[in-house]
């Protein structure tokens, strides 16, 4: 196992511990909110402070579901899951802001229902100030903890917990505001106050959930990511051009996938090397990206002929030995190269030093060489070689 195998599993290591006791705090901060602000919310009449209560309570269903998600995230590749365990991330972050938005509809048809029968609203109390006031600050200070840390190892199911808190935190200053407004005698603002609250988790649970879609679509990075790995890939000496570039997202990774041109001459080893090259390029350039695929074509296969259905390297030498039979030091050939280019074959044939017949007999060997492969259409030319 490679150093740089350790050090991916290291990182994940890492993140799922940073991501599991911020998920603790907060779910141990969710759980006391959750419970002061729905038991006061009964006590003291406020419909605008159950509802952030939750709220809250939403938030501690998601720490279980991050919790959850940090856990399998962070595990490496499997049989079953090749490329990673990422999208669990992802998956998490759909359901969170699915609920999200379950919840809000609740909490705004509950809301509306008492604003049309006036007999139902509530007059809440003085104590209903003081668990919003409470509710305010602890959850702004939980948001930048989360979001402190979510930055740090680049999660952005971490993000979207911390954007949760925050959320939390404005609506219970609107349930301020509803509450106050109610105890000064506009009857109707802690409902409003709640359809307010309602709205804004919505919101958020619909940019939750169309971000995390737009991942499992295997959407690309941003233009400007895409643009400097396309620059990237040029800047690599021997890379002629690129044919295709594809990025997707999976959990806090990224992936790029690229085909890239050659000279249609050089070895196999070379080509190997050049694409090995633009891998690590793009990932020392931009740190989420792990994992890159790098494909060689020696022409344009976007526009030249395509070389499907040519006879692969057993077929092709059968041909050869054929042709060429008569040939006294074929059989002695070093090394045949095959050129697939442009629909066709190039053949290029190495022979020891001890089969060079001659300048003048080599030109005439070469000629009856081509001329033997006149009757077969999928070979191009040949070029021979002493030494």
């Amino acid at each position: 196992m490679s150093a740089e195998h350790h050090l991916h599993l290291d990182a994940r290591a890492l993140r799922r511990r940073e991501t599991q006791r911020v998920t603790l705090v907060g779910g141990v901060v969710n759980l006391v909110l959750s419970i002061v602000k729905i038991a006061v919310g009964y006590w003291a009449r406020s419909q605008s402070l159950i509802a952030d209560g939750i709220h809250s309570l939403s938030d501690l269903g998601s720490d279980v579901l991050i919790w959850w998600a940090a856990h399998h995230a962070a595990q490496g590749p499997d049989a079953e899951h090749p490329y990673g365990h990422g999208r669990f991330e992802t998956a998490a972050t759909l359901a969170l802001g699915a609920i999200l938005v379950l919840v809000a509809g609740g909490i705004m048809l509950d809301a509306v229902e008492r604003l049309l029968d006036t007999d139902r609203l509530w007059q809440p109390a003085a104590p209903a100030l003081y668990a919003a006031a409470v509710s305010v600050i602890a959850k702004e200070l939980l948001y930048w903890y989360t979001i402190v840390v979510a930055r740090r190892i680049r999660s952005e199911m971490l993000k979207a917990n911390a954007w949760h808190h925050r959320s939390d935190a404005i609506s219970s200053v609107v349930v301020l505001i509803g509450v106050g407004g109610t105890m000064l005698g506009y009857f109707w603002l802690d409902a409003v106050a709640a359809i307010i609250v309602g709205v804004m988790v919505a919101k958020i649970g619909w940019d939750l959930s169309s971000g995390a879609m737009q991942e499992l679509v295997d959407a690309a990075l941003e233009e400007e990511k895409v643009v400097q790995i396309r620059r990237i890939t040029e800047d690599v000496h021997g890379v002629r051009s690129i044919h295709m570039l594809r990025t997707r997202r999976q959990g806090h990774e990224a992936l790029a996938d690229v085909h890239v041109q050659v000279e249609p001459w050089v070895s196999v080893s070379e080509g190997h090397m050049i694409s090995m090259a633009v891998e690590q390029r793009i990932k020392d350039a931009i740190d989420e990206i792990t994992d890159v695929t790098v494909h060689v074509d020696p022409e344009d296969d976007e526009a030249a002929p395509p070389c499907a259905g040519l006879p692969l390297r057993n077929e092709a030498l059968r041909d050869l030995r054929a042709a060429w039979s008569e040939v006294a030091c074929f059989g002695r050939a070093r090394r045949v190269m095959l050129h697939y280019l442009s629909g066709r074959i190039d053949v290029e044939v190495f022979f020891p030093l001890d089969c060079y017949p001659g300048a003048e007999q080599a030109r005439r060997l070469n000629t009856e060489l081509q001329q033997a492969l006149a009757p077969l259409p999928h070979f191009r030319g040949v070029q021979v070689y002493y030494g």
